[in-house]
């Protein structure tokens, strides 16, 4: 037998201390394959996707971020493999809901794809006569109709058929802009890379779906980084040629934010304005056209809109207690989505407090990274001028999200380099050679102090990690909607005849903007309290009155599905018993007869003549 301890020690050649990093990574995403593969979301609980998933994909998820955390820190390591376990961390938080599921989330997006496919049957814009409260988003039509060409071009049906997708392809959108305004502070590729990594792990508010904001996102991303790069004083200043040229480019960003989203242009304004505020950014050029581009496009286009909303808008400014209250005028029920509902706002203190951190810590970037400093707060005014419809408190978590991650990732790392000390770096290795020598006779006790520096941060990053499953994926029993329900609802609006009327009790159900040039919808839990507690009551003759009157050939349904179930039960709006009081009395009524059932709904047809006039 040969004795193993006579053999040589095996030494890694450099090529596979260069590929080590694979070996986390491959194994994080074949231990999520295997849990896509091995999870049921047939039957989703109040905690969402957070107890279908498989157990493999949390493994592979703490694999990935220890194998990140690994890499990033170890200069040795090629700067291409941080961006391979970024992609990965995407793929598996935004493609592992589409690889699930096998219709799209999100009753927004199916909203959004009815206006797609309105723009698409009508072939042009609408004004608020013709499609009422929907006019709004014939008025910003830029994301629609860039989408309606797509759809066109695809050669496929609708968007229904990508836009499962879309949260994957939007992150990735953000991705390029991050890097870019990044690295306008620093050259630590430990600061960029844990700074991106941070950003999408808290960036849990979803507004990365098939959506005008996702796009119009990192288009105000991407106009924050041509200011702050070309716009600066630090540095080679541009000619005045090179400058009108990136003018240009940012002007045209900024028209497609304009024509595409409501609130988008507004940060965008505050937060050039607030970078004037620094003397490096004192160039007003982008401010002023970001302004003049959007009181344009205000005074004209979006003129009939605004001027409807005005007094409730001009009613919101000073009511911070309204503007930051959440949920949509609903309350977190039951024990999933409480738990998930803390996750986030956990998740998101959790940044925050680390951005703190981040900068009383690290002070040289409290000079260097002024400006993303002042970018990062500039939309906190915003909670004061509108609620946004009781979204404004997570519009302005998102904005200010890509800088307080950059300040939270500092607080991570023992010391941070900008540009300006990578060239002290460079004048002090040599006079640390002796130390570095010093170092290396004690490798023990560097590499304690190394593990436990680096063991405590790789905890906080786990934790972040994890917790953004729940904060993202948590309410999915409200956001999925299986086939079945697509099914009967898409046989509900074949059926429906023009001027018909759909009643239902909230708009979370897939298709409910389909035709809504032409059929009417009513849903009745936005209703003030008073009648929905007469609909409880006696759930028949009160909808039966509400559903009176429809002219021929138009007929009145009421529907009632799964994802209004989850919506209303999750949101403390009406209970499981009550819902089904409301369907067993619309079943026994002679008032209505039923149309369509399948296994997640039911469809009734109000009878010709029933009801009374209200």
């Amino acid at each position: 037998m040969t004795d193993l301890s006579d053999l040589p020690p095996v030494r890694l050649g450099r090529r596979g201390r260069a590929v080590r990093p694979a070996v986390p990574l491959l194994a994080a995403l074949a231990l999520w394959g295997y849990a896509v593969r091995h999870t049921d979301v047939s039957r989703l609980d109040d905690f969402g996707l957070v107890t279908a998933l498989h157990p493999a994909f949390w493994a592979g998820l703490a694999v990935l971020t220890t194998g990140f955390w690994c890499t990033v820190r170890d200069p040795r390591r090629p700067g291409g493999w941080p961006a391979a376990y970024v992609l990965g961390l995407l793929l598996m938080e935004r493609a592992t809901q589409a690889l699930l599921y096998p219709t799209p989330l999100y009753a927004w997006a199916w909203k959004h794809d009815g206006v797609v496919e309105h723009l698409l049957t009508a072939g042009g814009l609408q004004n608020a006569d013709q499609v009422g409260d929907m006019a709004v988003y014939d008025q910003w039509p830029g994301f629609f109709a860039a989408q309606a060409a797509l759809v066109r071009l695809l050669g496929v049906e609708s968007a229904a058929m990508y836009m499962a997708w879309w949260p994957l392809v939007s992150s990735l959108m953000l991705l390029l802009p991050l890097l870019l305004i990044y690295r306008t502070f620093t050259e630590d590729r430990r600061l960029i890379w844990t700074a991106v990594w941070l950003f999408y792990t808290a960036n849990w508010v979803g507004q990365d779906y098939f959506s005008p904001q996702s796009v119009a996102f990192a288009l105000h991303l991407g106009v924050l980084a041509v200011v702050l790069r070309r716009y600066g004083r630090t540095g080679e200043a541009p000619g005045r040629q090179g400058q009108a040229v990136w003018t240009a480019v940012a002007g045209a960003l900024v028209v497609a934010i304009v024509i595409s989203h409501q609130l988008t242009p507004g940060m965008l304004v505050v937060s050039l304005l607030a970078l004037c505020l620094v003397r490096r950014h004192r160039d007003w050029v982008p401010a002023l056209t970001t302004v003049v581009i959007f009181l344009a496009w205000c005074l004209t286009a979006a003129l009939p809109f605004l001027s409807a909303a005005l007094p409730d808008m001009v009613r919101s400014v000073g009511d911070i207690g309204g503007n930051v209250a959440t949920g949509y005028g609903t309350t977190p029920t039951g024990t999933g989505a409480v738990a998930t509902s803390w996750a986030a706002r956990l998740l998101s203190g959790s940044v925050l407090l680390l951005a703190v951190v981040g900068i009383v810590r690290q002070r040289v970037l409290r000079h260097r990274a002024m400006p993303l400093l002042l970018v990062a707060a500039a939309p906190l005014p915003m909670l004061v001028a509108s609620s946004y419809g009781s979204e404004m408190i997570f519009r302005v978590l998102m904005f200010l999200l890509p800088g307080a991650a950059f300040f939270a990732a500092a607080a991570l790392l023992p010391e941070v380099r900008t540009l300006t000390a990578e060239a002290r770096a460079a004048e002090a290795r040599g006079a640390g050679a002796g130390s570095a020598a010093a170092v290396r006779r004690r490798p023990a006790l560097a590499a304690v102090r190394g593990g436990l520096r680096a063991g405590g941060p790789l905890l906080v990053l786990l934790a972040g990690t994890l917790a953004f499953v729940p904060s993202y994926s948590g309410k999915d029993r409200i956001n999925y909607f299986p086939p079945e329900e697509v099914a009967l609802v898409r046989q509900l609006f074949d059926r429906a005849a023009e001027g018909s009327t759909v009643v239902a009790a909230n708009r979370n159900y897939p298709l409910a903007y389909a035709s809504y040039g032409t059929i009417d919808h009513y849903w009745f839990l936005e209703d003030d309290r008073r009648h929905i507690d007469e609909i409880v009551k006696d759930p028949a003759a009160t909808l039966a009155r509400d559903m009176a009157g429809v002219e021929r050939p138009g007929r009145a349904y009421f529907l009632l599905t799964r994802g209004q179930r989850a919506d209303s039960e999750m949101n403390g709006q009406l209970t499981g018993a009550q819902l089904d009081r409301i369907e067993e009395s619309v079943a026994r009524s002679e008032l209505f007869r039923p149309v369509a059932r399948n296994s997640a709904g039911v469809v009734y047809e109000l009878r010709t003549g029933g009801g009374a006039e209200r």
